[in-house]
């Protein structure tokens, strides 16, 4: 299953919720937020900016976030931090968001899909998957270096996007995004 959000539709946070709710069913234990990149790159920042914003309300709604601002969890470390997970969390469905590049057409897309996520595989890199649900952030185009792309990602892109992400997430943590809800995001 796979779902694509566009950052500037105002009701993207509450149609996420709702794709992000369907695709963790009825689990007992709380969902992990694993949050990658680094703040080393505006466009690379996506992740630590949502889980930043997450981790605010995260602990009074019962979820676990990984990957802020302070404590960025990089690419790299995605190996290590799996086996941490599968340990700390053995029930938990893991929600994994990181930044992209794509086509000049998709800049702006938030993708979600209940497969595991490849971090770093924009930049050529082969680290392994991780999560059960992930969420891309579509920053900047594809091109023969991405890096190098992603330092030139507008912040207001990056922040838009992860408010976005975050209210969604909220949502979730929070036991709102029902099919029945009125809620509004």
């Amino acid at each position: 299953m796979e779902y694509a959000f566009h950052v500037c539709n105002t009701m993207s946070p509450l149609g996420m919720a709702r794709a992000i709710k369907r695709m963790l069913g009825d689990g007992d234990a709380p969902p992990v937020l694993l949050c990658i990149g680094s703040d080393l790159a505006i466009g690379d920042s996506l992740g630590p900016i949502v889980g930043t914003m997450v981790r605010r309300t995260a602990s009074a709604c019962g979820g676990y976030v990984y990957g802020t601002l302070r404590a960025p969890v990089t690419a790299k470390e995605v190996r290590y931090v799996r086996e941490f997970l599968r340990q700390t969390h053995p029930n938990a469905k893991i929600i994994a968001v990181d930044a992209a590049v794509g086509e000049e057409s998709e800049i702006g897309l938030i993708k979600l899909s209940d497969t595991p996520l490849r971090p770093g595989s924009g930049a050529n890199k082969r680290l392994g998957k991780v999560g059960d649900i992930s969420i891309l952030g579509i920053l900047a185009k594809k091109s023969a270096f991405p890096y190098a792309s992603l330092n030139l990602t507008r912040l207001n892109l990056v922040y838009m996007m992860a408010e976005a992400i975050a209210r969604a997430i909220d949502t979730v943590l929070s036991g709102g995004a029902d099919k029945n809800s009125q809620q509004v995001v």
